[in-house]
Order: C-alpha cells, then structure tokens, then sequence
C-alpha cells in the first residue's frame, strides 16, 4: 500500500468515527445517564454485572468491562463487582444460569453474530431478574445500536458506552439521597476525583438535575474520545503506515504477531489477535497473532516463580523468533513488564511496535519500540478508546 493510499485509509477511518460517534451518543446520552441511575441502585443492593460474549472480540470486551469494574483506575472510585464469562467456560445460557441473581446486571456482547447464544443468555438473566443490555437486538431491556456497518467502529463505540457507564455509575453513589436500599448510605465524596465531573452539583434529593448534569458529561466525555481519536490517528499517522507495511511484509514471510498489555491494555492485546484470526472484514487475510496474555497458567506460573516484571518477556522468550512481531499496548508506557518484553523482543531479532499513553513514558523517550504510536491523554478510559481505533486502523492497513 503506497503513503498515499495509506492516508487515505486513515483519513476516512477518522471522518466515519467521527460521524458516528457524535450520532451515537448524541441520540443515547439522555438514556445512558437514566441507565447509569438504575445500575446505580442495583449495586447498592449488592448486585453484579455480570458480562458475557462467545466470540473472541466478544470475549475481550466482556472482559474489559469486568476488569474496569473490578479493579478502577479513577482515585477515590469504590471497586463494584463484576464477572467476565466467555465461550471457554460452555455454552453462555447455561454459565448465566448458574451465575445469575436477581439483583445483577447482564451485559451481552456481540449478539446478533453468534447464532443467539448471547440472546439465550440474555433471556435467562432477564427472567432471573437481571437488568440486561445489549447492543443489537437481542431481547434486553436497554439495546444501544452503533449506527455503522464497520464492525470495528461498532466495537470502539460500544467501549466507549461501557466506560461511560463505568465512570458515571458513581455519580449516583456520591448523591445516596437518590439510592435506595440499605448499602446506599454507605457512600462517600467524589474527593480527588471530582474533577471528572464538571456539571456535578450537590443536589441530594433532585434526581432529574443529576441525571441532566450525567447526561452532559456523557457528551462531554464522548466529544473528549473524538479530539483524543483524531490527535492520535492524525499526529501518527506515517507511523502508523509504516508500521503496517512492516507488519505486513513480516506476516506475508511467516512471521506472526505477539501481543501483550496490562489490565484494559490485556483486553485490547485480545482483541488485536481476534482480529487477526479472525478478521471482522470477510475480505482481509486470516493472519498468525498470539495473545501473551491469554494463559493464566503461565502468567501465573511466571508472576509466582519469577515476578510480575517477567510475565511477557518470558514468553518473548518461549515464542518469539526473528520474522515475528511484538505488539505492546499501555497506558502509561512505563509498564516494567512491558519495557522487559520489547528488549527481550528486540535481543531475539523481533520488530517491535508500542501504542502508548500520557507523553509515551520510558517506551516513547528512549525509543524503546522501533514504531511508537502516542495517544496524549492522562485519562485511562479515553486514551483506551483513542488506541482502540489505532490498532483496528492498523489491522485494516495490513488486511
């Protein structure tokens, strides 16, 4: 693919996100921020969410979601619980069912593309007494339909919906005159994060005013997504071709890709690699990718025996030869486990390409990758979104 070509593919990738993304949270913020309100009290009654998807894009947005809940980003933010099923674990109707409590919350991913396994599942949560979402219809209460045809489009601004979700949700804990239940008076202050919600008053008992103040950072943060996505594909965009064209050159020679992240960045290492098994664009090449992440047995192993700082450059080490590639993925680029594997990457003969966060870290500064693509954002959630769309541009760029 020629320079020119390639800024073609990115410069329309950019206008078509930009569209549909002001259409999507411009027609659904009213309803999100009513969305965040009731999954607000379920948690205060002690329900779950409960995420589940069968396909392997599926997959890691089920399991992004769970983590974001789990384990927040955002100082001052309460740990919710939240459960991550995928197909490994059986048929999702059946998993939902022994899973399931009335209070819980189920999200389905990727309904409508797995022969209703998701709908099933869905089904079962919604007679268990689940509140339920999805974003195709498949029988749930709150269905949120990306406008576009681009199956990687409809994925980043499906992330998006879920990490506004997960933001906002605690808006409603930080006002518990609008919560009921008896765990609703066990809220506490915004503290060192109210900054994340500038049109947040103190308004206990007004519901409609906090709903009207979440429906507008909804936009807020929806517009933040777009600067974020257009500085990102925009500012790298030559290294996102040459990257492509090397990664490309690699794979058509027998080389494969090794992918790898921490946390949210995990789930995106998934998903780059279900993308190349399985391309969401029944015209692209099935390409060779291994998940770093994806064995629990061998972090673990490695995390017990060796450390945490071991756990990908260990299999750098097991895996990689000269031909293949290595794809690292973090938000802040100063991940030691992450600077381990791309100098054990570059000692093996690897290409390596970095999709950082902040200013890049140690992976930008000392030029740690030999393609480094720089998201310039300190907020997790956006700058996870913004490299959403970088590494689906790079997959179309190789097709």
């Amino acid at each position: 693919m020629t320079r020119a070509l390639a800024a073609d593919v990115v410069g329309r990738a950019l206008a078509e996100r930009t569209r549909a993304g002001h259409a999507f949270f411009e027609a659904e913020s009213a309803r999100l921020a009513r969305l965040c309100h009731l999954m607000a009290e379920r948690f205060a009654r002690g329900g779950r969410l409960i995420a589940f998807g069968s396909s392997p894009a599926a997959r890691s947005d089920a399991r992004h979601v769970a983590v974001e809940f789990v384990h927040p980003v955002i100082v001052g933010k309460r740990a919710l619980p939240a459960l991550g099923l995928a197909g490994e674990g059986g048929p999702l109707p059946a998993q939902v069912e022994l899973a399931a409590e009335p209070d819980d919350i189920a999200i389905g991913f990727g309904a409508g593309e797995d022969a209703g396994e998701t709908a099933g599942a869905l089904a079962v949560a919604r007679g268990r007494g689940c509140l339920t979402l999805a974003f195709a219809p498949a029988g749930a209460e709150w269905e949120f339909e990306p406008p576009s045809s681009d199956a990687s489009i409809r994925q980043e601004l499906v992330e998006t919906l879920y990490h506004v979700l997960w933001e906002l949700v605690h808006v409603f804990f930080d006002h518990r005159g609008l919560l009921e239940g008896r765990q609703a008076r066990q809220v506490h202050d915004t503290g060192a994060s109210s900054f994340l919600y500038p049109f947040l008053a103190e308004r206990e008992h007004d519901l409609e005013a906090v709903v009207e103040d979440v429906r507008r950072s909804v936009l807020a943060k929806a517009q933040d997504v777009v600067e974020l996505r257009t500085q990102t594909l925009t500012e790298n965009r030559d290294e996102l071709a040459a990257a492509a064209a090397a990664l490309r050159a690699d794979l058509d020679a027998g080389g494969r890709l090794l992918s790898l992240g921490n946390g949210g960045s995990a789930t995106d290492a998934m998903d780059v690699v279900a993308d190349l098994r399985q391309p969401p664009d029944p015209r692209w090449r099935r390409r060779a990718a291994i998940d770093l992440t994806e064995d629990p047995a061998i972090l673990t192993a490695i995390a017990n025996d060796i450390g945490t700082e071991a756990i990908f450059s260990r299999q750098v080490i097991a895996h990689g030869r000269a031909g293949d590639t290595l794809l690292a993925i973090s938000t802040s680029g100063n991940s030691a486990n992450v600077i381990h594997a791309l100098a054990e990457g570059r000692r093996r003969g690897l290409r390596t390409i970095a999709m950082v966060g902040y200013d890049g870290g140690r992976v930008a500064a000392e030029r740690l990758a030999d393609h480094v693509v720089v998201t310039r954002s300190e907020h997790i959630p956006r700058i996870q979104e913004a490299q959403a769309s970088a590494y689906h541009v790079l997959r179309e760029l190789v097709a």
